[in-house]
Formats: C-alpha cells, sequence, structure tokens
C-alpha cells in the first residue's frame, strides 16, 4: 500500500497542485503557530516546548488517522495515507509562482514584486527586475528542499517500518519546516528552537536537492564548484542548492546585505530564470522517482529472489 499511497500523492501534485487553503492541513497549522508567535515572558523555554511539541503532536494525529484507515481497508489507508503526504508536498504550486515571477520581471515589475512574496520573505518594493528573479531563482533551489526532498526523504525512511510511520515522519518534517518559516528569525527569540531544529532536520534533504540539481542542469561538477559559496548564508544548509543552481545557471544570486553567490557572473536574465524552472522541474521528477524506487525496490528483492 506504500506505493499506492505515494502514487496517489504524485497524481494530487500533478493535477491539483494545492488543496484549497480552507481545508489545506498546513494553513491551519500556521493558524495554530499564529497563536504563539508574540511576546513572551520566558521566550526560549516556550519556543522549545513548541518546537518539539507542535510537530510531535500533528505526526502523532497522521500516524494515527492513517493506521486507524488502514485497519479499516488497506486501500483506504493509502488513500488517508497519500492524501496527506499530498499535503506535504509543494512542487508544482512553486513551478507555477516561480515561472510567473520570472515571466513578468520586465514585462509587469509591479507585479512580480507583489508575486515574489509568495516566494521570499524579504523587501522586495526596491528590487529590480534582476534582484527579482535572483529571488526567485533562489527559492526555488531552495523551496525544493524544503517542499519537496525533505518530506519525501522523511516518508522513504519511514515507510520502510509501515505506511503510518512514513506519513508521520512525512508531516513531522513538514511541521518543523513551518515553524521555522514562521518562527525563525532572530527578531524572534522564541523561534530560536525551532530554527536549530529546522538546521538540523535539512541537513541530508539540502544536500541531497542540491545533488538533484547538479544532475537535473546536467553538471554533476556543479555541486563541487558550489562548495566556495554554499556556507556564505547563515544558513547551514540553504547554501548548498542556491549555491549549485547558481553554478549550473552561471549566473549570480544575490540577497543585499545578506549574500552572493558566483559573485563574478551577471545576475539572472529572463532567459536564465526560465531555465531554472525547468531544472529544479527535472530535480523533483528525479527526487520523486527517487522515492518511488526507494519504497518499491525493497518489496521487490525477496519476489525477485524467489526467481532463482
Amino acid at each position: 500500500m506504500v506505493p499506492l499511497a505515494l502514487g496517489l500523492a504524485i497524481a494530487l501534485e500533478v493535477t491539483l497542485k494545492e488543496f484549497p487553503p480552507r481545508v489545506h492541513p498546513v494553513v491551519h497549522f500556521g493558524s495554530l503557530v499564529e497563536r504563539v508567535d508574540c511576546e513572551w515572558q520566558r521566550p526560549r523555554l516556550v519556543g522549545t516546548s513548541v518546537a518539539i511539541s507542535f510537530p510531535l503532536a500533528v505526526a502523532i494525529l497522521a500516524w494515527g488517522v492513517t493506521a486507524g484507515a488502514t485497519t479499516v481497508s488497506p486501500f483506504l489507508g493509502a488513500a488517508v495515507g497519500g492524501l496527506l503526504l499530498f499535503a506535504t508536498m509543494s512542487l508544482r504550486m512553486l513551478l507555477d509562482v516561480g515561472r510567473e515571477v520570472i515571466a513578468g520581471t520586465d514585462a509587469t515589475p509591479e507585479r512580480a514584486r507583489e508575486e515574489v512574496s509568495a516566494l521570499v520573505g524579504r523587501d522586495s518594493s526596491t528590487l529590480s527586475p534582476a534582484e527579482l528573479r535572483s529571488a526567485a531563482v533562489e527559492s526555488l533551489a531552495e523551496n525544493l528542499a524544503d517542499g519537496l526532498v525533505a518530506p519525501l526523504v522523511a516518508f522513504a525512511l519511514g515507510a520502510q517500518l509501515s505506511l503510518a510511520i512514513g506519513v508521520a515522519a512525512a508531516v513531522w518534517v513538514k511541521a518543523v519546516n513551518t515553524l521555522d518559516s514562521m518562527l525563525g528569525y532572530r527578531t524572534k527569540p522564541h523561534g530560536a528552537a525551532s530554527a536549530q531544529l529546522d538546521d538540523a532536520v535539512m541537513w541530508v534533504p539540502a544536500r541531497v536537492s542540491a545533488l538533484l540539481l547538479a544532475l537535473a542542469a546536467r553538471q554533476p561538477t556543479a555541486l563541487l564548484r558550489a562548495r566556495e559559496w554554499a556556507r556564505v548564508p547563515d544558513s547551514p544548509n540553504s547554501g548548498w542548492p542556491m549555491a549549485t543552481l547558481a553554478v549550473a545557471l552561471n549566473v549570480k544570486l544575490q540577497k543585499a546585505d545578506a549574500y552572493t553567490l558566483n559573485p563574478d557572473r551577471p545576475l539572472p536574465t529572463v532567459a536564465d530564470g526560465e531555465r531554472a524552472v525547468r531544472v529544479v522541474a527535472v530535480a523533483g521528477v528525479l527526487a520523486l522517482g527517487g522515492a518511488v524506487g526507494a519504497v518499491t525496490v525493497p518489496d521487490l528483492i525477496p519476489e525477485v529472489a524467489g526467481w532463482f
């Protein structure tokens, strides 16, 4: 049933793109996080409690719902598991928004400045068209790791034990990412624990994403060449996919007063941005294919061995 659940999640990702906001589990989780995003007398204690309890609670809930559905019917369990896994994935939405921002940077820059806010948290009001494209390309690379590779890696590992555990692992990772995206800023002391936990969780997915981007761009050495700038951003992880994509595209990616990756090259053109969308799309397909292989091959090995 694990491959069936993953297949359903992939089919929904391709056709539906996202749950409607009013029923999207991540949106409702974000609403819950907003309630604790305020000043506290003991912010670090509260932040640590939130970082531990919130992801664990939703993971246990996902495990219970999936396991309960599976006891009723394996096919119902696969359907429920597929729906929950789909809620943790966000590839097509990322590609669509990135494509729209890049296409509009020259023709309708004001609209592009509004749309890029769906991808990045920086102030976009003064960004030039080239800087808008840089922001979009950076986000495409970073969110490939956050929005697809991380939950897929967690699911593939957990699914070796059971479908319910795989779904719970993916939901836990998504919750950790969401907490970091909402609370993990230096201006929010109650978000320090969420940021640190996300750094630990994303260590492997960020580097896997960088490898997938290098392969998707047909430049396997890009990952090695990116090492010079991968540690420039404050994050120990996001620099890897961003620097790899910058090197693969032969462009500079820059966030003012924060970092510059591949600095000797020009900022992305529209053509570079369009290529970035294609490379990230191929990397996403590779990630999905790898996940399918990870959950099907272990089941096939005993069957194949029985043929001999």
